[in-house]
């Protein structure tokens, strides 16, 4: 339910944010049962903790850590089977139900998928070694069987023939998860005036005392009488203010004077946030619209509610000074950067399988320098393999080649790595695990949101 998924966001941002360094995102058991509230759990199988104390022959600990669990999660937790043929599950199914019906708890039937089908295994082997930095032929690196596929329910169902209420929980399970998260208009942090004024009146006194003072260093430099400045600065701040954006203006504004105030260089504005005296005025933007007969309605207009962009461009060396002034300004857990997810694509793709392959280095930055090179538009790899005659001849007469390529078909578009956008932040009104989970680049010391910039718009 709702307090289940607030709740979700705080163990999975924990899950990343806590554990940097320390191996797979992960949270420590007391974390996990505090956070309890509106969700439902699962044990765990073959690779759960009650598999790894009956392993060891810890019965009675199994037992006190089920009870304890279930506890946290009255008639909310399920004991969770797995059959992928690994050794540990087959050892503990058995004591895992025993302690089931010992505990009065409801058994579930689940399948750890890794991939689509039972064809896409190799590929999914040889992706698993370009995460871990490994080869196909090294014996102690990670694998999962090729029973980790997508099944479909009838293949659950045989599987589990034996053990019928299991699959049902799965049913069970759906059906009360009722919660679906609304998309969200977007939550300005309050911006603080420091006056007693509200954010609309402090804004339309910055603004005019600002506009004077860009006037006065025109002088008679003016492409307009000062009149038609004043009547175009008046109609900004009411649609500004009937779109309920003052507090946007007064925020971005006070981040750009601090970064002048210490010397550190900012762009003169780009893209339709130029057409603003408003902007102008206060020192967000420093190209006077009227001189070039810039359009205010390109950059917000009522008929097309969405929210003022400004293209801002900071010091490449000093943005990070920027990024902390507005950390301290509104609380560090207000403030993140945002994730994005490099995908595999056809080059570097190529190149990746040909190294886990450990095919010679040669032969694969042959291979890869025959796809054409577009980062406007992409070339796929099934397209390079229709324009260019050379490569397909290799997939042809070449075994090894053809065994990369096939591959590198299967898992080109797939998500490579996370990492963070270059220049989006986000700033909040509430610390911001209540609207999104957050993620921790470990080449960073500040955390992004683990929603990319469409999904986290949605989110607010």
């Amino acid at each position: 339910n709702e307090a289940g998924y607030a709740n979700l966001m705080q163990l999975s941002s924990a899950a990343y944010i806590e554990t940097v360094g320390q191996g797979e995102p992960h949270v420590a058991l007391d974390q996990a049962l505090a956070h309890a509230d509106g969700l439902i759990a699962l044990t765990g199988a073959g690779d759960g903790p009650l598999a790894h104390l009956i392993e060891a022959g810890r019965l009675d600990e199994a037992e006190a850590l089920l009870a304890r669990v279930a506890a946290a999660f009255p008639n909310r937790l399920y004991v969770e089977l797995q059959r992928h043929g690994a050794r540990i599950e087959a050892e503990t199914e058995g004591p895992l139900v025993e302690l089931a019906y010992k505990l009065g708890l409801p058994l579930v039937a689940t399948n750890d998928i890794r991939f689509q089908g039972a064809k896409d295994h190799a590929a999914h082997d040889a992706l698993m070694c370009i995460a871990a930095s490994s080869y196909l032929g090294e014996e102690d690196r990670p694998r999962v069987s090729a029973e980790h596929y997508f099944k479909s329910g009838e293949e659950m169902r045989q599987r589990f023939a034996d053990l019928p209420e299991a699959i049902e929980s799965t049913t069970e399970i759906a059906r009360r998860c009722a919660y679906r998260v609304e998309k969200r208009a977007p939550i300005l942090p309050r911006f603080d005036t420091k006056k007693g004024r509200d954010e609309p009146a402090d804004l339309k006194a910055l603004a005019e005392a600002g506009l004077k003072a860009r006037l006065k260093a025109l002088g008679d430099r003016r492409a307009a009488p000062v009149e038609d400045y004043e009547k175009r600065l008046a109609y900004e701040l009411s649609v500004i203010t009937q779109m309920k954006f003052p507090g946007y203006f007064l925020i971005v504004s006070d981040f750009i004077k601090w970064a002048k105030m210490n010397d550190i260089p900012v762009g003169p504005g780009r893209g339709s946030g130029a057409g603003s005296v408003v902007a102008w005025a206060l020192t967000i933007t420093d190209l006077d619209p009227l001189r070039f007969g810039l359009l205010f309605e390109r950059f917000l207009n009522p008929e097309r509610v969405s929210m003022p962009d400004f293209d801002i461009d900071f010091c490449q060396e000093r943005r990070g000074e920027v990024i902390d002034y507005v950390k301290q300004k509104y609380g560090a857990d207000r403030v993140a950067q945002i994730i994005t997810f490099g995908t595999l694509q056809a080059r570097a793709v190529v190149r990746d399988v040909g190294r886990v392959m450990q095919l010679p280095f040669g032969q694969v930055d042959k291979l890869a320098k025959l796809i054409p090179a577009n980062p406007a538009d992409p070339v796929t790899l099934e397209k390079a393999l229709e324009i260019e005659p050379k490569l397909a001849e290799e997939r042809k007469n070449v075994p090894e080649v053809r065994e990369l390529i096939d591959t590198a078909l299967q898992l080109e578009g797939l998500y490579r790595n996370a990492s963070t956008h270059a220049a989006g932040v986000v700033i909040g009104d509430r610390p911001l695990t209540e609207l999104t989970p957050l993620y921790q680049d470990p080449r960073s010391d500040m955390p992004a949101t683990q929603f990319n910039m469409k999904w986290v718009e949605s989110a607010g």
